[in-house]
Formats: C-alpha cells, structure tokens, sequence
C-alpha cells in the first residue's frame, strides 16, 4: 500500500481520538482539495499489513482511511481493514465515489465489508459548510454501512 502519512489521535476524521492513515492517489481531483499533495499515486511510501498493524495497535485508537482515495488501493487494503476488525477496532472511510458505485466494484465492495462509516462523495468547493461533521462539503453523506442496503442509504448518527 501507498501511504502519505499517518496522524495518530486525530478527532477531526471521526468520533473520537482515531489513526488517520493518509493513502496516496486521487484521480477525482476536487477544487479546492484540502490534500492537493495527495493525488499523486506514486507518493509516499510502501507499507505492509504488518507494519501498519503495529502502529494501529501501539496506538490503541479505531481507523479512518483517507488520503487520497484509499478505494484506488481497495485491493491491497482489504487485507488491513480484515486484520483491523479482528483487532476489535472500527474502520472510518474517506472516498471521492458514492457509495451507490462502489456496490458494484469488486475489491471496493469487499472493503465495505470492513468498514462502519463511509463518508462518500466529491468535495464540492461551492458545497463547502465549515458547520458539518466529519466532511467539507453538504453533498458528502456519512453512510452508515451496517444499516444501508443498494436501495436505500441510512446516514450515520452522532
């Protein structure tokens, strides 16, 4: 996996003190992008599940992925998120698709297997709302896999 960074005890990317792990590549390219560095799919560095699980668990906090995309390395993250659950942490999910289209795509929906929230959705530079939890822009839905089905999606509640 491509990794930018990792920010250990965020509070802005989900409930609570969590182990942001910041993922490279983005082909969606938002105006007005917080993360602009982070498009680049070859920035970064390679890390493996090992790796990464041991900074999780040194951390002790729950999992947000976000970066970049992290649905553009779906494959290589499947592995992690697993072994991120069997630790009894939950998973966060940053992604410039909606969730509608990641149903239909492979390793993505096997992701979402792992994953409690799925913040989804383009940031919208005109959309932008300081005001909203968890997201930059009012097009963004923070969906709430365990309860959301192809046909309908149910927004997460703080």
């Amino acid at each position: 996996m491509r990794i930018l960074d990792i920010v250990p005890g965020t509070s802005v990317d989900g409930p609570g003190l969590r182990t942001a792990i910041y993922f490279a590549g983005c082909a969606h390219r938002c105006e007005g992008c917080h993360n602009p560095q982070s498009w680049n799919f070859e920035a970064g560095r390679e890390m493996g599940v090992g790796e990464l699980m041991d900074i999780i668990i040194d951390n002790d906090f729950d999992v947000t992925f976000t970066g970049g995309d992290p649905v553009y390395q779906a494959k290589e993250i499947v592995p992690l998120a697993r072994e991120i659950v069997k630790a009894g942490k939950t998973i966060w999910c940053y992604t410039g698709f909606r969730y509608e289209e990641l149903l239909h795509n492979g390793y993505a929906t096997e992701l979402l297997r792992y994953v409690e929230v799925l913040v989804d959705g383009p940031f919208v530079d005109g959309l932008r709302d300081v005001r909203l939890l968890f997201r930059g822009s009012s097009n963004q839905r923070l969906v709430d896999i365990k309860k959301s089905t192809p046909d309908s999606v149910t927004e997460w509640e703080w």
